[in-house]
């Protein structure tokens, strides 16, 4: 069962090692082109729809749906006629590259 609203999810994930959480909110019929993060990301999507683009194919992801994208992974994104509304815990690597325990 996913957390019903964003203070619990981020508390969730800061108890998991997760460095920060945040509300990332995209305009409708948004496309960001092929793209990687220095960050591991786990999210939650609470509003809208969109497809996600990544070496294991397109996965059509809306309300209630997790995604993981891991550090240095390319992809891309494309937001639907309501664009979209996902909670987003993300790690950073640690001073050696490594993720911290």
């Amino acid at each position: 069962m996913h957390p019903s609203d964003f203070e619990t999810f981020k508390a969730q994930k800061l108890a998991q090692g997760f460095d920060e959480v945040l509300i990332r909110r995209w305009d409708p019929g948004f496309s960001n082109e092929l793209h990687s993060h220095p960050f591991d990301t786990d999210a939650l999507v609470v509003e809208g729809e969109y497809w996600l683009t990544s070496g294991d194919g397109v996965r059509h992801l809306k309300q209630g749906d997790t995604f993981q994208v891991a550090r240095g992974e390319l992809h891309s994104e494309r937001y639907g006629s309501q664009g979209a509304v996902f909670w987003a815990a993300r790690k950073n690597a640690g001073p050696t590259g490594s993720t911290p325990s």
